[in-house]
This record gives structure tokens, C-alpha cells and sequence, in this order.
């Protein structure tokens, strides 16, 4: 079993992004998403700089993945995309049908956001060039075992094991009318909250994370518990999401849990002060989300 690191989602300053993956070329990851999937008015990055960066991920021996943007919103975003689908190099995670439109025939990644719940579904995508699925978020246990067994040969399966959970997008960005400025002038606020801005209820209790344009789960998704379960069902791939700290640790203990250098129990413990949140695995086992149950 492989880990992946996702892309990440928050919007971090050119030197804190640099220094994060350079990090990451020592860490016991398999696989590196890179690229922005948020929103396009994030520019610390551009698409050369995304390629250096995956050169330097490339030579230390990672499966490198440019992933694609989510919610396109101009012609811009669809001149960006062309060029990652044309980039002749790395694969590509399509994270809406018309990436998948942009890929069709060329090997590509199925990311979460497809909305992949069906085996013909899975067997439609595998025809059009996907080599490889990332299971949607709220999708179970049960949910991935029938697809397991319906899914088509030589197809690898992703799953997000680790981290805040992106639940939605928008063409609106929340972030900047948390401040009341307007998306087209947000002034880039979204650098304030490296690991997004807490949203509570009346009541003091954590409910959603704002992200600009999306919204995430304020608890964060783990699925430490569950690596045998996924292993026994033939899972190929466990997915991990940047947090703005302790990412390298997060990596090291799921790495040491596949490989039974360490029980899952000494892991967990070690992991939770290492979280920017409190746990949560409900949609793993068919229940509410923001439920934690262990077995």
C-alpha cells in the first residue's frame, strides 16, 4: 500500500510552499499531487513553477500528479488546464469532466470530486483513459467494497485517508466576505488562515472551515484505524492532505502503520496532538460525517 500526498489546498506564501516540498523529498511518500485546485487567483504559484517543482519531486524518486483545478471560472482557468493536460510529462488528476474531455485517451488519475459512485461509472472513466480512482469523500466502507469488486482491471484505487475534508465549492469566496471585501478585490486574505478559518455555531462548537471558495470539515477525516480493513479490500493507494504543520509526522506514522513498524494504538496516540482539529471517520462507516467511531 502507497501513500499520496494530495495537492495542497490552502493558499501559503512562494517560500513556505518551496520549503514544504523539498521536505517532502525525504518523507515516505509514493505519490505528490501538485497544483491548484482551489481558486485561480492564487499566484504564489505559477503552472512553470508547479513543473520545477515536480521536476525536483521527480529526481528524488516520487510519482509526481498535476492535478487540475475544480471549479472553473474563465477562460483563463480553461487555457491552464489545456496546458496541464497537454503537459506531456506527468499524469494528471481530473477533478471535473472537462479535464476528463481534456485527458480523454491519455492515462489519467479520477479524482475525488467526480462523483464516482457506480461500478459502470468507474467502467465509462476507465474507457476514457483513468488508470486510477480517488473514492469520493462521503462514500463508505460498504460503498467501496462493492466497487472494488466491480471495478475494472489494472484500475488502482485512492483513498482520503487524512485530513479536513473539502465538502463543497463555490463561485463565491467566503474568506473575503468574512472581511466584506469582494471576491475580484479579496486582497489574497485567504494567506491568513494557513490551515483555512474556523466556522462555529452559536454555540462555541467547531462546525465548517472557510477556504476561499470552499468549505471544508472543521474536524479532521482519519482513517488510521481503518489501514487493515483497507489493505484486506485490496486498497492501493491512502491519500494524506498538506497541513500547514506536522505533515512530515502525519506521513511517517501512516508509513509506519502499513509497514508494521509500529501498532496502530501508539500511532494514534502520537497522531492526535499532531492534528490542526479533533478526529472523525462517520462517512467511513455510513454514519454522519463529524462522527468518530472506533472499533
Amino acid at each position: 500500500m502507497k501513500i499520496a500526498l494530495g495537492p495542497v489546498q490552502y493558499y501559503w506564501s512562494r517560500s513556505t510552499i518551496m520549503q514544504f516540498y523539498a521536505s517532502m523529498t525525504e518523507a515516505p511518500v509514493d505519490i505528490v499531487y501538485l497544483g491548484e485546485t482551489v481558486c485561480s487567483r492564487r499566484h504564489e504559484l505559477r503552472l512553470p513553477d508547479w513543473l520545477d517543482v515536480a521536476e525536483m519531486l521527480a529526481d528524488a524518486g516520487k510519482e509526481v500528479v498535476l492535478s487540475t483545478q475544480v471549479l472553473l471560472e474563465s477562460g483563463n482557468d480553461l487555457a491552464t488546464l489545456r496546458k496541464i493536460a497537454e503537459n506531456g510529462r506527468y499524469a494528471v488528476e481530473a477533478n471535473d469532466m472537462g479535464a476528463v474531455h481534456c485527458l480523454e485517451g491519455k492515462s489519467f488519475v479520477a479524482g475525488p470530486y467526480l462523483n464516482i459512485y457506480s461500478g459502470p461509472t468507474l467502467n465509462i472513466l476507465a474507457g476514457l483513459g483513468a488508470r486510477r480512482w480517488v473514492m469520493p469523500l462521503e462514500m463508505g466502507r460498504e460503498g467501496l467494497a462493492q466497487l472494488q469488486q466491480d471495478r475494472p482491471s489494472g484500475m488502482e484505487t485512492e483513498v482520503f485517508a487524512y485530513g479536513r475534508m473539502p465538502l463543497a465549492f463555490s463561485a463565491r469566496c467566503f474568506t473575503a466576505r468574512n472581511r466584506n471585501i469582494p471576491k475580484d478585490n479579496c486582497q489574497y486574505v485567504c494567506m491568513d488562515h494557513p490551515d483555512g478559518l474556523l466556522l462555529e455555531t452559536r454555540e462555541g462548537q467547531p462546525f465548517l472551515v472557510l477556504n476561499g471558495t470552499q468549505t471544508q470539515s472543521a474536524l479532521v477525516y482519519n482513517l488510521l484505524h481503518e489501514i487493515g480493513t483497507m489493505h484486506a479490500m485490496g486498497v492501493d493507494i491512502l491519500r494524506i492532505s498538506p497541513q500547514a504543520e506536522h505533515t512530515t509526522e502525519v506521513v511517517r506514522l501512516f508509513h509506519d502503520v502499513i509497514h508494521a513498524t509500529q501498532s496502530v494504538a501508539q500511532a494514534y496516540d502520537l497522531l492526535l496532538p499532531l492534528m490542526p482539529a479533533a478526529p472523525c471517520n462517520g462517512y467511513w462507516h455510513g454514519k454522519p460525517g463529524l462522527e468518530l467511531l472506533v472499533a
